[in-house]
């Protein structure tokens, strides 16, 4: 059986907070371990931070997260519409970021790498941006 949720909420801090509990409430009949549950929490908080952050550098926008329960897998979809990356391939490299200044490690993309089973980004210029990640839940206990 397959199980979604929908979410929109504007791009300003306080709602990654919100955004990784509610994922992580979602995914709870799964009954995922500490570690898992703290995975995906932690992967929804970078990718949620990446839309605010450099999705919306100059503007409140809207993000979108989109998940879904299929079976022992949770895949999520968290999409903006806002400015987009220049150059995808440099961005998914470790350490690389656009906002230096501000104490961001550019480690976003790979902190959601390590933590999840997959993890894909489309974004286009000035259309926004779509992070994909995956996760299979108890694999090792099932």
């Amino acid at each position: 059986m397959k199980n979604k949720v929908k979410l929109y909420f504007s791009s300003v801090s306080e709602n990654e907070a919100f955004a990784r509990n509610t994922i992580a409430s979602f995914i709870l009949p799964l009954n995922p371990t500490l570690s898992e549950l703290s995975d995906v929490k932690t992967a929804v908080s970078e990718a949620v931070t990446n839309a605010i952050v450099h999705g919306y550098p100059d503007a409140v926008g809207e993000i979108e997260i989109l998940a879904e329960i299929d079976g022992q897998d949770i895949h999520i979809e968290i999409s903006d519409d806002g400015v987009g990356i220049d150059d995808l391939q440099k961005a998914l490299e470790p350490f690389y970021s656009t906002k230096l200044e501000n104490e961001r490690s550019g480690m976003g993309f790979t902190i959601m790498k390590t933590f999840m089973d997959s993890v894909s980004v489309n974004s286009q210029k000035n259309a926004g941006t779509k992070v994909i990640m995956s996760k299979k839940i108890n694999s090792s206990a099932r």
